[in-house]
C-alpha cells in the first residue's frame, strides 16, 4: 500500500515535473544564444495563463486547445521586446541588462494586479476531476494531458533547431557569434527570433500550468526563481538540462510534500540545487567554461 502512494506521488511529479522543464527550456534557449538572463521569465509566464484562463471564461475555449495560439501571441510578444527593447543592451554592461529586466518584470507585474486584481484564479475543465488508473498508479488526467502535450512541443523544438535552416544558423550564432557575422547572418533578427521563441515555450508551458496550479500576478516572480533554480540545475544553457532539470525539481517537490509538508517543497529545490552547485558547478548536463 505505502509502495503504491511513493509511485502515485512520484509519477505525479514526473509529469508537473516536465511542464517546468519546458518553462525552464525558455530560459535556457534565450541565454544559450542571445546571452541574456530573462529576469522577467515567470511574469511572461504569468501573462500566457492568464490569457488562458480570459479565453476559457469568456469563449470556454479549452487552454490545451489554445497552447498553440498563446505561444505565437507571446512569441510575437517576445521578438517584439528582443528587437526593441532588449536589443540596445545586448553590448552593455551585465546590470543594465539585469536592472533592465527587472522594471520589465515589475511592470507586468503591477498590470496584471490593475488588470486581474490580486485574488487566485483558475480553470476548471471537464476532466480536471478525471484519472488513469493502471494497476495500483492512479494519475491525473490533467496532468497526464499536459506533459503529453509537452513533449510534442518539445521533439518540435528539438527538431526545428536540429533540422531546419533557421534553427541551424540560430546554433551558429549561439556557437560563434563573430563568424555569424562573418558569413553574413541577420545576428539581430536571429536574436529576436531566438527570445521569440523563448517566450513561445513559455506561453504554451503556461496554458498547461494554468491547469495545474491556480495564477496570481505574484506568482511570476516565484516562477522565475524556479526557472533559475532548473536551469542552473540541469546547466544552463543545456536544452536537455532544462528538461532534466524541470523532471529532477518536479519529483523533489512531490516527494517532499509526501514525507515533509507541502511548504517544504521551496527548501528541498534550494537543497538539490546546492548540492549540484558543490559537486557539479557547472550543472549536471552544462559544460565547464575553459
Amino acid at each position: 500500500m505505502a509502495a503504491g502512494i511513493y509511485l502515485n506521488v512520484a509519477v505525479s511529479g514526473l509529469l508537473t515535473g516536465l511542464v517546468y522543464g519546458l518553462m525552464a527550456l525558455g530560459l535556457s534557449v534565450i541565454f544559450g544564444v542571445v546571452r541574456v538572463v530573462n529576469f522577467a521569465h515567470g511574469e511572461m509566464m504569468t501573462i500566457a495563463m492568464y490569457l488562458a484562463i480570459t479565453l476559457f471564461a469568456a469563449l470556454r475555449l479549452d487552454p490545451l486547445v489554445m497552447m498553440v495560439p498563446i505561444a505565437a501571441v507571446l512569441f510575437v510578444l517576445g521578438y517584439a521586446l528582443q528587437a526593441g527593447l532588449i536589443n540596445p543592451f545586448i553590448n552593455r554592461p551585465e546590470y543594465s541588462q539585469f536592472i533592465l529586466l527587472v522594471a520589465l518584470a515589475l511592470i507586468i507585474v503591477n498590470v496584471l494586479l490593475i488588470v486581474f486584481g490580486p485574488d487566485a484564479r483558475s480553470v476548471q475543465t471537464s476532466y480536471s476531476f478525471d484519472s488513469f488508473q493502471v494497476g495500483a498508479l492512479i494519475v491525473d488526467a490533467t496532468k497526464v494531458y499536459a506533459a503529453g502535450a509537452t513533449c510534442a512541443v518539445t521533439a518540435a523544438l528539438f527538431a526545428f533547431f536540429r533540422f531546419t535552416l533557421i534553427g541551424k544558423a540560430i546554433r551558429a550564432c549561439a556557437d560563434n557569434y563573430t563568424g555569424a557575422l562573418v558569413v553574413g547572418l541577420d545576428v539581430k533578427r536571429l536574436y529576436a527570433l531566438t527570445f521569440g521563441i523563448g517566450a513561445a515555450c513559455v506561453g504554451a508551458a503556461g496554458a498547461m500550468l494554468v491547469l495545474l496550479f491556480d495564477v496570481t500576478p505574484a506568482l511570476g516572480p516565484a516562477l522565475t526563481l524556479l526557472a533559475f533554480i532548473i536551469v542552473i540545475t540541469g546547466g544552463l544553457g543545456s536544452m536537455p538540462g532544462a528538461l532534466l532539470g524541470g523532471v529532477l525539481i518536479g519529483l523533489t517537490e512531490a516527494m517532499a510534500g509526501l514525507f515533509f509538508a507541502p511548504s517544504a517543497k521551496s527548501m528541498f529545490s534550494f537543497g538539490l540545487l546546492v548540492l549540484v552547485l558543490l559537486f557539479r558547478p557547472q550543472g549536471i548536463l552544462g559544460k565547464r567554461l575553459s
